[in-house]
């Protein structure tokens, strides 16, 4: 009897609110020193909402200014030369480099030095002068026989910039001509590249792939030296003859089939079902694709030999995986960033393969025509190796 009155009244302290009040203060008093002992999960408390409004606030614009563009000028007069400062003038593109012709021209497209072209006829001061813009006593008659008075020739696969320089078909001349302006046809007719119908699954589904390959290659190694710590089998690899080098190279090369398979699923799925063209070539497409995901593994072991725990280089991917999706091209166009933005984007792999991919896949490009892309991802490799089997070996020791 005395037996059972003990256990009501324990059970009754127990389950008493006032008991599970303290218990919850108790393991809440608990987690907040084990937040504050572990650093990487207390800044990711405080980065992540900072990055997050840095990224949106200031480095993403929509806004696209200072375009790279190239200029075709067959007519080599003050005129030519006025039209191209009057557009340049909108700050909407920069003319970067001149043509001798159409054919380098869009070979410069195709190797991404420049987005569009403008391409200025030898009969420019005839076509200006029969140009509404320039007013005569007939202006009926000067609307149905004037034609445009030069042609943009714009990297299509872009939807967003091929959007802004559509938006310069009708811009005014007026300047130029010292005459009032007046209503008029399209003062530049425009020719789209890649994409004429700016279809987006064609520029986004190229993109995909580099967002995909980053967090998953990236999270499948950056947990693989954390992983052999806390199964215990760290000390049976100190014990072995195996070099740092040998087993970071072991560690990677069998996820570069795992990537391989990834690719192939999601362009033949666009291919399919998106009618996402590939015109470029297996062997090509094959190169940028080993270089990335290769350095995407190589960043993942840095990160592998960074990181205490599995939660810890989990979140170390998030810091690396938010900006490759906001900054690298995938979202918003490069060159609407500001140049600090812009810089940093540069640091990321997935900005120089998805400046790959969508080259090869969409404009038929070869590698090396992009030498500038295609060094940095091999530079990434050859750093991520070196640093993670540095770091590794001082782990040895």
């Amino acid at each position: 009897m005395q037996e059972n009155t003990e256990y009501r009244r324990v059970k009754r302290a127990i389950l008493s609110p006032m008991n599970s009040l303290r218990r919850i203060f108790a393991i809440f008093t608990k987690e907040l020193r084990q937040l504050r002992r572990d650093r990487m999960t207390f800044g990711m408390v405080v980065m992540i909402p900072f990055i997050q409004l840095m990224l949106f606030g200031y480095a993403i614009n929509t806004t696209v200014r200072h375009i790279p563009a190239g200029l075709v000028d067959m007519s080599h007069t003050a005129l030519s030369r006025a039209v191209a400062q009057t557009v340049s003038a909108t700050q909407v593109v920069q003319f970067t480099d001149e043509y001798p012709d159409v054919k380098q021209a869009e070979t410069a497209i195709a190797s991404l030095k420049v987005r569009a072209v403008l391409v200025l006829p030898s009969d420019l001061g005839s076509r200006l002068l029969r140009h509404p813009a320039a007013l005569s006593k007939n202006p009926a008659a000067d609307v149905q026989t004037s034609r445009p008075v030069g042609q943009w020739i714009v990297d299509g696969s872009d939807t967003m910039i091929a959007g802004v320089i559509k938006g310069m078909r009708s811009m005014p001349l007026t300047e130029t001509l010292r005459q009032p302006a007046v209503s008029s046809p399209p003062t530049f007719e425009a020719v789209l590249l890649y994409n004429p119908e700016q279809r987006t699954a064609v520029n986004t589904v190229p993109g995909l792939v580099a967002i995909i390959l980053t967090m998953t290659m990236i999270m499948f190694t950056s947990a693989a030296i954390v992983r052999e710590s806390e199964r215990g089998n760290m000390e049976m690899l100190i014990t072995t003859p195996v070099r740092p080098i040998e087993l970071m190279l072991g560690k990677i090369i069998p996820y570069m089939f795992v990537g391989a398979v990834q690719v192939t699923i999601i362009l033949s799925l666009g291919h399919l079902i998106f009618k996402v063209p590939i015109g470029g070539s297996i062997v090509q497409l094959a190169g940028a694709t080993f270089l990335f995901i290769a350095s995407s593994l190589t960043m993942g072991l840095v990160i592998s030999t960074i990181a205490r725990n599995q939660l810890q280089s989990m979140q170390m991917t998030i810091f690396v995986l938010l900006p490759s999706v906001l900054l690298s091209g995938f979202m918003f166009p490069y060159e609407g960033m500001p140049k600090p933005a812009q810089r940093i984007a540069e640091i990321l792999p997935a900005t120089h393969f998805i400046r790959l991919i969508r080259g090869v896949v969409l404009r038929d490009a070869q590698l090396i025509n992009m030498p500038y892309d295609s060094s940095c991802l091999a530079l990434f490799i050859v750093v991520g190796l070196t640093v993670a089997s540095l770091r590794f070996k001082k782990r040895l020791d």
